[in-house]
Order: structure tokens, then C-alpha cells, then sequence
């Protein structure tokens, strides 16, 4: 049996009527530079007009010439793929603009002494002249402290509500729908609404000087814990129920399964949960300006006395700025950066912490 080589005609015939892979990057990168030259012609280049333009005649094009030389359904996917690379572009851009606006103005100010050293505005009587004092320390400090205390309240709080609503309540118990239903709520209330309560819980407590470290840190629980709460329930609920099952017929109390079979499977997606949230509530800056106020001096007592925090530092040096309005913007996009940092170190702990306790295929 002799097995002869596809001729030239039947290997046309397979590739014919399918436009090249580099096609759709080069027609981008033509129309692009042709609606760029047209734009200088007529007088001036303008980011969003190319954007626009390049984008819906690049679609324009590809679709007609996919329908001429392939046929009408691989047009309508490219088309769409088109579309879905320009939404996903558009989401991206913005946070690309602001990442390199905080990065590139918050590198020019940041350096170890502004991160070391208090700030602030002092007074010099040989010269008369009020000296303005670049630092974050104080902010720093009062971001730790707060959102620490924060995470030590709501995380045994949120826990232990996800295990009650997962492995105790019935699905008809009426307890577990208030507390879904006030979970819910809570999840989609302003964060300047927390800060109002907590403000006016410590008010009625301590007097109308209620500002207070701790008195943030509570605003910012009214935030955590919902979300404590919805990411630890939905982990317990991915544990297969034949682990549970497995450990009660050996007779393990309910308690030892929960601690030793749930939460220990579940370890890994709880404190991924759990990071996560401090990561959201670290840049709140509403509930810790209402019932935290601000100052430049350095307090770390939590239970006394107004305290800085970084989304506060930028928020007052930016609206409210001192004399030397440019060192106090520069000190704005300093915080600014230092918060970034401190979201992305947040963010790749849980990424560490995910990997670290995820299950090993054995």
C-alpha cells in the first residue's frame, strides 16, 4: 500500500478562506498609526479620540474582512473578541493611570526619613517662619493600630457567625435569617455610616470628645465583619460533607470535627478571606476621619485622643494643605503611596498564606 503526498491543491484548499494569525494585531497596529496621522493633519493629537476611533475602526475592519474571506460566523467572533479586549482595555486604564500617578509622585517624596519620622508644622521664633516637618510615621502607627485592633474583633466574631450559620443552623431556623438578612445589609451600608455610629456610641459613652483610636476601629468592624462572615461561610460550605460525616462515625464530637476536620480543610480560604478584608477596610477614610479626627502629632494610644491614619494623612494635606501648599500635596502622595504599598503586601500575604495552607494532592 503506497501512501501519497497531499499535492499542492488539496494543502491551498485547507488554508484557503482563513485570514493570517498576525492579522489582527497588525490591522490594529495600522489603523492606529493612520487615524494618529490623520489627526495631526487636521491639527492635533487628542489620547481619548485615537483610543475611540482606533478601536471601533479596527472593529469596523475585521469584521468586514473576516465576513469576505472567511464567512459571517468567524466575523461575528472576532468582532466580539474585539469588543470583549476594548471593555477589558477600558477597565484596566483607569487603574493603570492612577497606579502610575501614585507611584510616579509618591517616589519623589517617599524615602526612609519621611517614613521614620513624624510630621507635622513647628514653629521657629528665630526666624519667624512656621517649618513644615515631612513625615508619616504618626499615620503609619495609627494605620496599624487601628486596623489591628479592628481584625482582632471581627475575625473571632466573623468566624465563629459562619460556623453557626453553616454547621448549626437549620435552614429554616429563623435566627439564621435575621442574621443573613442583617449580614446582607451591612455588606452594602456607606462606610461613612459606620463611622457615625461609632462616633455617637462613644459619644454616649465617654462624652462629646469621643475621638479615639479604638472608636475607629470600631466603624471600621461594622465593615469587616460582614465581609468576615460571607468569605469564611462560603469556604465551610466547600468542604465535602463526607469529611464530616467520616469523622462522626469514628464518634467525634461535633466540636472536635469543626475545629479539627472543617476549619483545618478550610484554613486556607478563611484566612485568605480574612486578609482580604483588612486589605479593604486599611484605605477607608471616612469612619476613621468621623470618629478618629486627625492630628500631626504622634499619639499611639488607641483609647485616647484623635490619631492619624494614611487615607486621612492624604485625604487632610490634600483638601486642607498649609502654607507651603506643595509640601503638603507632596506629603498627600506620599501617604497615598505608602498605602498602596501597604493594600499590595495585604494582598500577596493571602496569596503566600492560600499557597502555604492549601491542600497537597498526595
Amino acid at each position: 500500500m503506497t501512501v501519497t503526498a497531499p499535492s499542492s491543491s488539496s494543502s491551498l484548499a485547507l488554508t484557503s478562506g482563513q485570514l493570517p494569525r498576525f492579522i489582527e494585531p497588525a490591522l490594529l497596529a495600522g489603523v492606529a498609526i493612520v487615524v494618529a496621522g490623520f489627526q495631526f493633519l487636521l491639527g492635533g493629537f487628542n489620547l481619548a479620540a485615537w483610543l475611540i476611533l482606533s478601536a471601533l475602526l479596527y472593529l469596523i475592519a475585521i469584521g468586514v474582512g473576516s465576513s469576505i474571506v472567511e464567512n459571517r460566523r468567524k466575523a461575528v467572533d472576532r468582532v466580539v473578541r474585539g469588543l470583549v479586549t476594548v471593555a477589558f482595555l477600558l477597565a484596566v486604564a483607569p487603574l493603570i493611570s492612577t497606579l502610575w500617578t501614585v507611584v510616579s509622585k509618591g517616589l519623589a517624596v517617599v524615602n526612609w526619613a519621611f517614613i521614620t519620622q513624624t510630621g507635622g508644622t513647628a514653629f521657629n521664633p528665630e526666624t519667624l517662619e512656621v517649618v513644615a516637618t515631612a513625615g508619616a510615621w504618626q499615620a503609619i502607627t495609627g494605620t496599624l493600630i487601628i486596623t489591628g485592633i479592628a481584625a482582632l474583633i471581627s475575625v473571632p466574631i466573623g468566624v465563629l457567625a459562619a460556623v453557626y450559620l453553616v454547621e448549626y443552623a437549620q435552614p429554616n431556623n429563623p435566627l439564621r435569617r435575621a442574621i443573613t438578612f442583617l449580614v446582607d445589609v451591612m455588606t452594602g451600608i456607606p462606610s461613612i455610616v459606620a463611622g457615625l455610629f461609632a462616633f455617637s456610641l462613644f459619644s454616649l459613652i465617654v462624652g462629646p470628645k469621643a475621638f479615639s483610636g479604638f472608636s475607629a476601629s470600631i466603624a471600621l468592624c461594622v465593615l469587616m465583619i460582614p465581609i468576615v462572615i460571607r468569605s469564611t461561610e462560603e469556604m465551610l460550605r466547600l468542604v465535602p460533607a463526607d469529611l464530616r460525616e467520616a469523622s462522626l462515625a469514628l464518634g467525634v464530637p461535633r466540636s472536635a470535627t469543626i475545629i479539627k476536620v472543617v476549619l483545618r480543610t478550610a484554613a486556607s480560604g478563611i484566612i485568605t478571606g480574612v486578609v482580604l478584608a483588612v486589605a479593604r477596610v486599611v484605605g477607608e477614610t471616612a469612619p476613621i476621619f468621623i470618629a478618629a479626627s486627625f492630628t500631626d502629632n504622634f499619639n499611639a494610644n488607641p483609647f485616647e485622643g484623635p490619631m492619624q491614619t494614611l487615607p486621612v494623612m492624604a485625604y487632610t494635606a490634600y483638601s486642607f494643605p498649609g502654607q507651603d501648599i506643595d509640601a503638603s500635596q507632596a506629603n498627600a502622595w506620599g501617604a497615598a503611596f505608602l498605602l498602596v504599598v501597604l493594600v499590595v503586601i495585604f494582598n500577596l500575604i493571602a496569596r503566600i498564606v492560600a499557597a502555604v495552607f492549601a491542600p497537597k494532592a498526595r
